[in-house]
């Protein structure tokens, strides 16, 4: 078969899935031409801009909200809980620092992740995730050349579950930023909520880490999502939390990189999924560019 004919199959193909999944009225991936995805790009790039957090509501079809959000349940009881004690950076303290350094404040974890080796390949959120027409979208969208589906072969795509009474406390992502998708809003609470730029390269900021830590959320946004509900946010650098929910809250996270190859920590994986590769102990031997913590 001539190369490029398989090529153009493979495109046709995914904009054939792309059209039924998402709400193309709003956001015209399949036409990057158009005047629908240029505003929609425009807008996420002046949200991540202005506080590093895009929010696209009602990116799924309306007609297909009840599947992600079965299909997310269908999977929920394979969620690995655990309970945990963790600094914003999941990593060890620091004795030679005080115990209100933020390195030395431990909060509590209580909440399970499904990891994407247990994803059925028929999910929904499978399908847009490996999707090149949609990783090009939020390349775009983030003003990167091209993104990278996340190495991680346990993290690359994970459904975060926070059933009631469990907390996702404050913490940096490992990689620079995470596209979440909301497939079961809780009851009631939940909201997602985040400091914009805490930290930066070569500055950890940690006098403004520890009066978020101490309780002051002046310069903390809430955002509240809903099902089908997309998300794009520079969690590296942005400090974060899931406020305590009603009801189960189960979210999607996509996880792109601006390079290829990247790995969770050994401790942070193992805590989060109970489990670790050899990919993952390969990668601890490996020293992060950017000098931050976690």
């Amino acid at each position: 078969m001539n190369p490029t004919n398989n090529q153009d199959q493979n495109t046709q193909h995914e904009l054939d899935s792309l059209v039924q999944m998402i709400n193309m009225s709003d956001y015209l991936l399949n036409d990057k031409e158009s005047a629908a995805y240029k505003q929609a790009v425009l807008a996420c790039q002046q949200q991540l801009e202005s506080d590093g957090c895009a929010h696209l509501p009602n990116f799924i079809r309306e007609d297909k909200i009840e599947l992600i959000r079965k299909q997310s349940e269908d999977v929920s009881h394979l969620a690995h809980y655990h309970e945990n004690k963790v600094t914003p950076y999941a990593t060890e303290g620091n004795p030679e620092l005080g115990e209100s350094h933020p390195v030395n404040r431990y909060q509590q974890f209580s909440n399970g992740f499904v990891a994407k080796d247990l994803l059925p390949e028929e999910m929904i959120i499978k399908q847009l995730y490996q999707n090149t027409i949609f990783q090009e979208f939020i390349a775009e969208c983030l003003g990167k050349d091209k993104i990278y589906e996340y190495a991680d072969p346990i993290a690359g795509l994970v459904i975060n579950a926070m059933p009631e009474n469990t907390s996702l406390p404050w913490h940096y992502d490992t990689n620079e930023f995470i596209v979440s998708l909301m497939t079961r809003r809780p009851e009631e609470g939940g909201e997602f909520q985040y400091s914009p730029g805490l930290r930066q390269p070569g500055n950890e900021n940690y006098p403004e880490v520890q009066n978020i830590l101490d309780g002051d959320l002046t310069k903390v946004k809430s955002l509240t999502l809903n099902t089908g509900d997309l998300q794009m946010f520079k969690g590296r650098f942005s400090m974060h939390r899931v406020a305590s929910c009603k009801g189960t809250r189960l979210c999607a996270l996509f996880g792109y990189a601006e390079k290829p190859g990247m790995i969770g920590k050994i401790k942070r994986t193992k805590d989060v999924y109970g489990r670790v590769t050899e990919a993952h102990i390969k990668a601890e031997q490996e020293t992060r560019e950017d000098g931050l913590a976690g």
